[in-house]
């Protein structure tokens, strides 16, 4: 297929389907994770789950960037942008991101100067028409906008913009299925692999899923057809008795990546010895800071950074939702005390998060389901 609209034909979705019904086992029920929140707002953007049997579950994981920054790490920035003659900027999905006191939004209509940004490169440029500021990044992301941070971070070096520097938040995926695998309170059939990280580290650094767990991996593209082959390899494996990483993304995933972003990485940033995740806890070498050669663009050595530890709220629950234990729905406050409007969790906030997909499309086919139960 060489166009969009061929991977959303509904004529193939339906005859997957009907592969997918048939190699399902009676009796066994499957659950596959799809780790990445752009997977889980095509499944429910485009009414996937309707196309799979009833004892086929795919459930959440901790794939959305937005979603695992902890509030205190929000609060952090904060106290950056606060500081005089600093232009703090960001990407458009972290500015409603409640940290423990308030959000960028909060603080930009407090006075702060907060701005958003396509890229990082928009950050440098702004930097460069203010010489006399200090310009922060905030930098998010996994392995998939890493690169982008580390060039950029080159090319100011490269340029002499010595007052621009960069709020380090990137998370590596890896680390994070480990601490899903290793939770005692859920189970799992398969995983369907993240596209856009892949794109970046390759396949092969998935191989411990499937040697030392004895689980599949299918790395899935984001179009409907995609989602739904995968699910049709995943449950091909499990029905031959196979346990393989799989590539299913291959028109865009290299198996070994991409060698040129990931020596940008190298080069740039270094592995920090622990990081804390939201609803994950701290994860052991989970997480990227700025190398010791490029400390002049690290702003937590530029500036007094607090390292703010802040308890998420009691009522809501987007770590067992990053974990795959909860559906969104399954949530006290979902849909009512949390809305994208008033987002109690980053996971209603963010544009890859779980709640908002489910928010946004998923929770109209669980009214459906609802009523009619009650008929």
């Amino acid at each position: 297929m060489r166009f969009v609209d061929e991977y959303r034909d509904a004529g193939r979705a339906r005859a997957l389907a009907g592969q997918i019904a048939a190699r399902c086992r009676p009796g066994r029920e499957y659950k596959f994770m799809e780790v990445c929140g752009g997977h889980t707002h095509t499944i429910y953007k485009h009414g996937l789950e309707d196309y799979l049997p009833e004892n086929v579950t795919l459930v959440h994981g901790p794939g959305c960037p937005v979603c695992v920054i902890p509030m205190g790490r929000v609060d952090d920035a904060i106290h950056i942008a606060e500081q005089p003659d600093v232009i703090m900027t960001s990407f458009g999905d972290m500015m409603r991101v409640p940290g423990g006191q308030s959000s960028f939004l909060d603080a930009k209509a407090a006075g702060a100067d907060i701005r958003m940004v396509y890229s990082p490169l928009d950050a440098l440029k702004i930097a460069r028409q203010n010489p006399h500021r200090r310009v922060v990044f905030m930098a998010i992301g996994f392995e998939t906008t890493a690169p982008s941070t580390a060039m950029t971070v080159l090319r100011a070096a490269e340029q002499g913009v010595d007052n621009f520097s960069v709020f380090c938040n990137h998370v590596t995926i890896i680390p994070a299925i480990k601490a899903i695998l290793d939770s005692p309170d859920l189970r799992l059939d398969g995983f369907l692999g993240p596209g856009h990280v892949s794109t970046v580290i390759g396949c092969r650094p998935y191989d411990f899923i499937a040697r030392e767990h004895g689980k599949p991996l299918v790395v899935a593209g984001f179009e409907p057809l995609d989602i739904l082959q995968s699910v049709h390899m995943l449950l091909g494996q499990l029905a031959d008795g196979r346990c393989e990483v799989e590539n299913q993304y291959a028109r865009v995933v290299p198996e070994d990546g991409n060698p040129i972003a990931l020596a940008a990485i190298a080069r740039v940033m270094r592995l920090r010895p622990y990081f804390e995740w939201r609803g994950l806890g701290f994860i052991p070498y989970s997480a990227l800071g700025m190398a010791d050669e490029y400390a002049a663009f690290d702003a937590e050595r530029l500036f007094e950074v607090p390292g703010i530890r802040v308890a998420d709220p009691k009522a809501c629950q987007c770590g067992e939702v990053l974990k795959g234990v909860l559906k969104p729905w399954e949530c006290k406050v979902f849909g009512t005390a949390c809305t994208p409007e008033t987002p109690i969790g980053t996971c209603m906030v963010s544009a890859e998060g779980a709640c908002a997909a489910y928010y946004n499309f998923g929770r109209f086919s669980r009214e459906r389901v609802r009523e009619a139960t009650r008929v």
